[in-house]
């Protein structure tokens, strides 16, 4: 059976995914508990389990509601236990479970927070990122180092470009402004950035996107090509400082 995946928007920019897979129904973070027992109740679904991928409250103020309504399973990355709501299970790299299409990697993927988790379901061709990879960016370095998040970007270079990344904000618009900055001629990035502009005057999610376009078009995640690097004048610099610059004008943009 495949995984049926629902977007379920939360505060203000802010989604949360419900993951019906073979043998669960199981959430990816908690920003809020009412729009997801919304969601929950328009389908007919119970809650068997919640995985959090980091501690930032708007990521997880409503586990506890949750919890207390369904009685889920809470799991969270282990290095982040002492700044989350109680965990049932505390998750590193490495503890994949699962069956069939709903079998799950945890992969760590450190930057924006030291403990982030990203939840791979590599035979539904899915990754829930939240805020490492983003749709045409990445997340603010709140802890972690420019390498940090370079390497973990490697991971997401190396799933199959028909991965689905479904992350944690909707920011696209203003990352595909940034974007063009760094790349104004790439032409697969200008006619992804027209196709979220239409997206968005229809108030849609532009999320998921591919992997592949990611590829394409994502400054993050294209720092270690030639033709960027030769941009920002920067052709024999090391890759993890080209990211570190794009990082820093992005954070200035």
């Amino acid at each position: 059976m495949p995984l049926e995946i629902v977007t379920v928007p939360c505060l203000r920019d802010n989604y949360a995914y419900l993951v019906n897979g073979p043998d669960c129904v199981c959430l990816i973070d908690a920003p809020e508990a009412g729009p997801i027992i919304d969601a929950l109740d328009q389908r007919g679904w119970g809650l068997d389990a919640l995985l959090i991928t980091h501690h930032h409250h708007d990521h997880v103020d409503g586990v506890e509601e949750l919890r207390a309504k369904y009685g889920c399973k809470v799991m969270g990355p282990k290095a982040e236990a002492d700044k989350l709501p109680p965990l049932d299970m505390a998750l590193e790299e490495g503890m994949n479970g699962g069956e069939g299409d709903g079998y799950t990697v945890p992969l760590a993927v450190p930057g924006h927070t030291l403990g982030h988790l990203a939840f791979h379901f590599p035979r539904a061709k899915a990754v829930f990122s939240a805020d490492s990879l983003m749709a045409l960016g990445c997340g603010r370095l709140f802890e972690g180092t420019p390498e940090m998040m370079w390497d973990s970007m490697q991971k997401f270079l190396a799933m199959p470009d028909d991965t689905l990344v479904y992350s944690g904000h909707e920011y696209t618009a203003a990352n595909a402004r940034f974007a063009l900055t760094i790349e104004p001629d790439n032409a697969a990035l200008q006619a992804r950035a027209a196709e979220i502009d239409a997206k968005r005057s229809g108030n849609e999610p532009t999320v998921p996107a591919s992997i592949g376009q990611e590829k394409e078009t994502n400054p993050f995640l294209r720092a270690h090509l030639h033709e960027v690097k030769a941009l920002l004048n920067m052709e024999s610099s090391p890759d993890a400082e080209v990211f570190a610059e794009i990082r820093r004008r992005k954070d200035s943009f």
